[in-house]
């Protein structure tokens, strides 16, 4: 702004603590008037804070050859997403064999119990606050600041212990956003294969699917239904354990 430089002149000029002080004002008027325009915008055009944010909008993407697929180009949003679709989702369609869960020695079944406000705790504790959001726009720094609130807390442990008793999955939890962004460093970027997809999903369904796991993976641990080869996606085990495991197998050959 114009009283922004003006005030920069004169402490440059005068290199004074007044000048300074004066200039610093400035700034601070300044950034409260751009502040109160992007408030009375918000207002005025009905549209959410979240809107206003520039990691919602659209990234400029670098130039890259057409897809192909089959030998064929997409130059169309429909041919586009076909082709991403059939190479991501492969696996949508493919044959199970539920037959092996016959094999399965029963055993007692436990009481599900309500979920409590330590586990919570203890699992927001440890989300990356930079990770994005999805469609609800919600951080895990923002919903860390949420459940300080002890009402807002049994809120959510009354909606995880609802969808537990009654056997549903809320479609609001189901919506995801799939962003498709480029794997770095290739040669050519005209094969779908040449991009990977991020799913995002709900924030807080994110949280009661992390507390879901963490105490499914306790139970079935302490009962001994996990292989004991079985390293992915196991807490305290590591690809330095995988590593140890197949040095012990090819030495003993």
């Amino acid at each position: 702004m114009d009283k922004c430089s003006l005030a920069l002149n004169n402490y440059r000029n005068s290199r004074s603590l007044e000048n300074w002080k004066n200039f610093k004002r400035a700034i601070k008027n300044a950034k409260r008037l751009y502040f109160d325009d992007k408030i009375q915008e918000i207002t005025s055009k009905r549209k959410g804070p979240w809107e206003l944010t520039n990691w919602i909008n659209r990234r400029q993407l670098p130039m890259t050859e057409a897809i192909k697929h089959n030998d064929q180009l997409c130059l169309s949003l429909e041919s586009l997403w076909d082709t991403l679709h059939s190479i991501f989702n492969t696996a949508q369609n493919r044959q199970t064999n539920i037959e092996i869960l016959n094999n399965i020695v029963h055993k007692p079944t436990t009481q599900w119990a309500p979920f409590s406000k330590e586990e919570l705790k203890q699992v927001i504790a440890k989300c990356n606050d930079s990770l994005a959001p999805g469609s609800d726009k919600l951080l895990w720094r923002h919903l860390k600041i949420i459940i300080k609130q002890d009402e807002c807390l049994t809120n959510i442990i009354n909606i995880a212990n609802a969808c537990i008793n009654l056997g549903h999955w809320l479609d609001y939890f189901k919506r995801s956003s799939t962003i498709i962004i480029p794997k770095p460093n290739k040669p050519s970027y005209n094969h779908a294969k040449m991009f990977h997809p991020i799913v995002l999903l709900n924030t807080l369904g994110k949280l009661i699917e992390k507390v879901i796991a963490k105490r499914i993976q306790f139970t079935v641990m302490k009962n001994n239904f996990i292989h004991p080869c079985q390293l992915g996606g196991l807490k305290f085990k590591s690809t330095m354990d995988a590593g140890v495991a197949l040095m012990h197998i090819v030495r003993s050959g």
